[in-house]
């Protein structure tokens, strides 16, 4: 196994945690807990295909990370209007 792959491994773990931790009520999905999981799992995932791309992985994984971000931007803006 690459150091890449690994990454990618890791990445999986990652998204999958934080799925499973909104479904079982251990984190909130508009938090930044479990955006921020998600964002570093897709981001990893997306860095392990640099060695083999594969299109429709990609899409996924940037509509994943781009949404995790989203999130997070909008708890920041909040924060600072508060």
């Amino acid at each position: 196994m690459t150091l890449l792959d690994f990454g990618g491994v890791l990445g999986v773990l990652l998204i999958l945690l934080a799925y499973a931790g909104i479904h079982f009520d251990w984190f909130d999905p508009k938090r930044a807990p479990a955006l921020l999981m998600n964002l570093l799992g897709a981001g990893l995932i997306l860095l392990s295909m640099t060695r083999a791309f594969n299109l429709s992985a990609f899409l996924m994984e940037a509509t994943w990370a781009a949404m995790a971000l989203y999130g997070l931007l909008k708890l920041l803006l909040q924060g600072k209007r508060k």
